[in-house]
């Protein structure tokens, strides 16, 4: 098996500073699967950026090492050459599918830029190869939704088509940045086969970085373990779980969630009460601006949350779960009865439900695109403070700095800014906004979709030591069921935008009664119980 990518002694840092990544080698052959696992801030995405030269060079160094792809040095190579090599013959998909996409493009525009630039494939063909990679990963209606923008699109459906990209020129190598962070457990495993069959039939090599060990000890053949921009271990696969020989590569390992939420207190009032909630967007409108066409996303969903007590929104993407947590917050309209602690907030006008807004607080499920990059941490996370407690302005930096150590991050780093944070830090900052407030409700949703498994495991703990101490209520909004299992007393199972299943967590779990939910079930226990 011929060597298609090396990577020898390589080290980067930024701006003179420390070394991110420290004498880093790894070799990928033809065909093989690389996994290269480690917690977020390891020099996990930063080294498989640099094979592309992707880093800002006004700022970033290379000190020593090499990359070589099939024998040419591409930390050498001229612009021009590198221009050739993207896309066509090395391609990668990006952490982050937002900001990863033309906000002003739409889905067809994007995929052809990169099918004319390296094939010269244009007009028709082009259409026809854009409306077949779509398909490929699991997008319906694929010629629909060509014409959309990315905002259109869940969070979900805009990874698929950053894996369309990254797949329409059939490259040599993939670079796969947690290519299924964004995606529900049933696509996760359509887009994980297509990748392996796509690379059994192509002969394509892949380096997939993810922090899913499960998934790993699935579809890779080789493992690098990385801890603070060093290597400190290399094995294949089997061997590296059977009998992993560094310690830091057994914590990874025995990251694992809870089985169980903690105990809630059953009983007495609801805090939130739904009931009847319908969510339409437009499609289509007349010449007046009244709609002729809409799409119905959310229909008749109701539940109740008790004090003390999270609800675990589950389903595909597109099924109207981020849906329905906007629509608690008035971030996008809807009909039916919301009540909050026995009021109806559902019909307030946006100034009345201003200050309600201190009592239900969100964490988006993209942290980036939710952080202003012009605002340091600590005004991220204060912002809150200065509009709804201005009176107590001498206490806000001391509750800045509660929350960001109570999400595990250092409070001296809160004069930098969210580009010098990991996708992972990121995410713990969004949580810190949300928990400075002191809210009696938090949405979270996808809130640990961007964290690897061992500082997803502290997130989980904190979130749940939080919940105990002061009866905090959650709506827990994701696809990883091992999460939601681990938070949730109770469990709504969407498809489509209506309810299929909904009532006691850990009941659905043991015996579910719809075969969506089983679907859904199997799917995200295929890895457990296909290695088992």
């Amino acid at each position: 098996m011929s060597e298609l990518l090396n990577i020898s002694g390589l080290s980067i840092r930024f701006d003179k500073g420390p070394l991110v990544v420290d004498d880093l080698s790894l070799s990928i052959n033809k065909g093989q699967t690389l996994a290269l696992v480690g917690e977020s801030g390891s020099g996990k995405s930063v080294s498989a950026l640099s094979v592309l030269r992707l880093l800002d060079e006004r700022h970033a160094d290379y000190p020593s090492g090499s990359i070589t792809y099939q024998g040419e040095d591409l930390l050498k190579a001229p612009e021009k050459r590198l221009r050739q090599i993207r896309g066509r013959k090395i391609s990668m998909i990006f952490q982050e599918p937002m900001t990863s996409l033309n906000p002003l493009h739409t889905v067809e525009k994007q995929i052809t830029e990169t099918l004319e630039l390296h094939m010269g494939l244009r007009g028709e063909q082009a259409r026809a190869r854009c409306m077949e990679l779509l398909a490929l990963v699991g997008i319906p209606e694929p010629e629909r939704r060509l014409k959309s923008y990315p905002h259109q699109l869940s969070g979900g459906q805009k990874q698929r088509v950053m894996i369309a990209m990254a797949l329409a020129n059939e490259p040599e190598l993939l670079i796969a940045d947690e290519p299924t962070t964004a995606l529900d457990v049933t696509v996760q495993k359509q887009v994980l086969e297509l990748l392996k069959s796509l690379q059994q039939k192509l002969g394509m090599a892949m380096l997939l970085i993810t922090h899913d060990l499960s998934l790993v000890r699935r579809y890779a053949d080789n493992v690098v373990v990385m801890e603070r921009g060093k290597r400190v271990e290399e094995a294949p696969v089997a061997t590296l779980f059977e009998s992993p020989s560094h310690p830091y590569t057994r914590k990874l390992i025995d990251a694992e969630p809870p089985e169980h939420p903690v105990a809630a207190e059953t009983g007495g009032p609801e805090l939130i009460k739904v009931d009847k909630l319908n969510v339409h967007f437009p499609i289509k409108k007349d010449l007046f601006g009244r709609v002729k066409e809409s799409y119905h996303a959310v229909r008749d969903v109701a539940f109740t949350v008790r004090p003390g007590e999270t609800l675990g929104i589950v389903g595909e993407s597109g099924s109207g779960k981020t849906t329905i947590g906007h629509a608690l917050l008035k971030l996008t309209g809807a009909t039916g009865n919301i009540q909050l602690g026995g009021t109806d907030i559902g019909n307030l006008t946006q100034k009345a439900f201003r200050p309600w807004r201190k009592r239900i607080q969100i964490v988006f499920q993209d942290p980036f695109g939710s952080l202003s990059p012009r605002m340091s941490i600590a005004e991220i996370v204060g912002e809150g403070l200065t509009i709804h407690d201005p009176d107590n302005q001498d206490q806000h930096e001391a509750r800045v700095i509660r929350a960001l150590q109570d999400v595990g991050l250092d409070p001296e780093a809160r004069h930098r800014y969210p580009h010098e944070f990991s996708g992972g830090q990121r995410q713990r900052i969004a949580i810190a906004r949300a928990l400075v407030l002191q809210p009696e409700l938090i949405i979270l949703d996808e809130p640990t979709s961007a964290l690897d498994r061992t500082v997803q495991k502290q997130v989980i703990e904190l979130l749940r030591d939080i919940q105990q101490r002061y009866r905090l209520s959650y709506i827990f909004i994701s696809h990883d069921l091992a999460v939601v299992r681990a938070l949730s007393h109770k469990l709504l199972v969407l498809h489509h935008g209506s309810i299929v299943e909904y009532g006691d967590a850990e009941k659905i779990f043991r015996q579910p009664e719809q075969p969506y939910t089983r679907e859904l079930l199997n799917a995200a226990f295929f890895y457990q119980t296909t290695t088992n």
